[in-house]
């Protein structure tokens, strides 16, 4: 339940044992340390052996030499970066996934220089990054392991640089994120009996570690700030939910208005009275995947000392059928004053961030705000599990939301906000009802979140696709994909970092 890895920086000219990874492109030419690497017999046989195997260099592609004669080494593995085209692209990220996977388990040294690329710190703290995050596991729950496997054993890679100490300080700051990303993936993959609302909320106190101020609301305190919309999901539970507020103070100006992030977290939802089918419920533990990103952003940012001000926020309850829970029909006060008229109690989520994004605008007027949530299938039938959904009311930050999602390789697209979806959530007995039905889901969905949006710029980041579930990578092996920390960070690190 970790990233089973420990990686480390030396120079180019580092001599040591296990495997040896040598990297090429299309035209199959080594770099001068890969060659004093592994020697001219090496280099020899990684021609002769390419020929053989047919092996081209190609992207995302290796060949693999055991014992390699005249080769220190007990495996030669050579790892392709495509052509000259491709090489001046590089997904630093992915190629120190795809390149960690090839090691998995095993004790080995990489050579990070190839002809024609001149690799950043940056650059090199990116593929540790990708590294440790190939590397991750979840098995705390698994009493019968087997320790031959490779994937079980813990890897050891050490990078062989030109400048270690510039690479090495770069990756502390990347460790940071990836510790982040970790943090998020465990309590996704946590089960529902474990993680419940009070756990959870004691599981995020531990930020106070790195510096991070917490403050957990309970029932109480979210009665009297009129919290019920979110009380209203929560009612069905034996578990009482909570409210967490997340505070990094890292500006100069510690007065500063804050960057806001907020986050859905319904540990588990088995839909309340509008019970989901019995098939795939076991997957709605992770519909806490958007608060899991805001707890592993929070994480990440205190861990690197951003010199930013943010604020993170977290409702966190489950949704649960019972006698005491709400029902279809009935009608909600929010915090805000508005009215819900109830169609769906399995349209939980928006309930929640509703009370969550007004309470967190009252009380710490942000310069903008970003919730995300594992909001509605409707996203997934529209974009598929490789890209996250995109509503916002500030052009501005929708681009810079999408450019740090290129950047960090957490895609979103952006998907429209019309007249008509608002519409769509009229209701006949309230403000407004919390479903505008099947057409337009995911986009009706974001017009109901709006309402509770005053003057601030504001996006919201469907989920529901990328944040459980996804499409395995060269960085994720895992259920829970942590996916939201990596474009957060990126996105703060660019836009409103001092």
């Amino acid at each position: 339940m970790a990233d089973g890895i420990d990686i480390a920086f030396q120079t180019l000219s580092s001599r040591g044992h296990g495997d040896l990874v040598v990297f090429v492109g299309d035209d199959l030419a080594l770099s001068q340390p890969a060659v004093e690497a592994i020697g001219r017999p090496g280099a020899d046989l990684v021609a002769k052996a390419a020929a053989s195997e047919r092996f081209k260099g190609k992207s995302q592609s290796a060949m693999t030499l055991a014992a390699p004669a005249g080769v220190e080494a007990d495996r030669l593995v050579v790892v392709g970066l495509g052509a000259e085209k491709d090489r001046a692209k590089i997904d630093w990220t992915l190629l120190g996934g795809f390149t960690a996977g090839k090691v998995a388990g095993r004790d080995a040294r990489a050579v990070l220089d190839w002809p024609g690329i001149a690799a950043s710190a940056r650059d090199l703290a990116d593929f540790s990054l990708g590294a440790r995050l190939r590397a991750y596991s979840f098995d705390r729950y698994k009493t019968k392991k087997k320790p031959e496997a490779e994937d079980d054993r813990r890897t050891a890679l050490t990078l062989l640089v030109v400048d270690p100490g510039a690479a090495e300080k770069a990756a502390t700051e990347a460790a940071a994120v990836a510790e982040g990303v970790i943090l998020a993936r465990n309590l996704i993959n946590e089960p529902p009996n474990v993680l419940y609302p009070e756990e959870y909320a004691r599981r995020v106190s531990e930020l106070t570690k790195l510096g991070v101020e917490v403050e957990i609301l309970d029932v109480a305190k979210m009665k009297a700030l009129g919290m019920g919309a979110l009380l209203a999901v929560a009612q069905g539970s034996a578990r009482e939910p909570r409210l967490v507020i997340m505070r990094w103070n890292g500006a100069e100006d510690r007065s500063a208005p804050p960057v806001a992030l907020i986050g859905k977290g319904v540990v588990f939802d088995s839909g309340g009275v509008s019970i989901k089918s019995a098939g795939g419920m076991e997957d709605m533990k992770g519909d806490m995947g958007g608060s899991a990103a805001v707890v592993g952003t929070l994480h990440a940012l205190a861990a690197r000392k951003a010199k930013v001000n943010v604020v993170g926020a977290i409702g966190i309850v489950e949704n649960m059928p019972d006698g005491n829970s709400y029902r279809p029909s009935d009608i909600v006060t929010s915090m805000s004053g508005q009215t819900i008229e109830v169609i769906n109690t399995d349209a939980e989520g928006r309930l929640v961030l509703a009370d969550v994004i007004w309470h967190v605008q009252s009380a710490y007027k942000p310069k903008l705000m970003i919730d995300l949530a594992t909001l509605t299938g409707a996203i997934i039938v529209a974009l598929g599990q490789d890209i996250a959904g995109l509503f916002s009311n500030d052009d501005d930050l929708a681009a810079k939301i999408t450019a740090a999602g290129e950047a960090a390789g957490e895609k979103v697209w952006r998907m429209p906000l019309i007249p008509a979806f608002d519409k769509a959530i009229d209701s006949k007995f309230a403000d407004m009802k919390n479903t505008g039905g099947r057409h337009g889901g995911a986009a009706t969905a974001a017009a109901f979140i709006k309402r509770f949006v005053n003057d601030v710029p504001w996006a919201h980041l469907d989920i529901a696709g990328v944040g459980m579930s996804s499409s395995p990578s060269e960085i994720n092996r895992s259920w829970g994909a942590g996916w939201g920390v990596r474009l957060l960070d990126r996105l703060v690190r660019d836009n409103y970092e001092a």
